[in-house]
């Protein structure tokens, strides 16, 4: 890859990060989905659990490679739980043909217990 590329590249993962966290951490610009034990979880759980999720910052190189901010952990009450951002077509059928482009991407949160992995 030439320095061209690199900077397409990284300019692509910044629109990206950019939309995976506007919906992570307010909710807009796409879909949530909950695993059914989140869905059951007691209401100041689950409160807790989305302001976890919203006030997220712990991306490492480990944890978010790609810098998109598409993955995360947190432990509410001393459990594990996951969240992951995936960027779908606009029928939810198959991947976006171009994530970093909100008209032509549906974005979808899950969250969801270590269990559910």
């Amino acid at each position: 890859m030439d320095r061209h590329d690199d900077f397409v590249r990284a300019e692509q993962a910044r629109k990206i990060r950019e939309l995976n966290d506007r919906l992570r951490k307010t909710g807009l610009g796409g879909k949530t989905v909950l695993s059914r034990a989140v869905a059951d979880m007691d209401p100041e759980a689950f409160t807790e659990l989305l302001k976890r999720v919203r006030e997220f910052d712990a991306f490492t190189r480990g944890n978010d490679p790609w810098q998109e901010h598409d993955f995360g952990e947190v432990r509410v009450n001393g459990e594990r739980y996951f969240w992951k951002i995936d960027a779908y077509d606009l029928n939810l059928e198959f991947a976006s043909p171009d994530p970093a482009n909100p008209a032509l991407t549906v974005r979808v949160l899950t969250l969801m217990t270590a269990m559910d992995l």
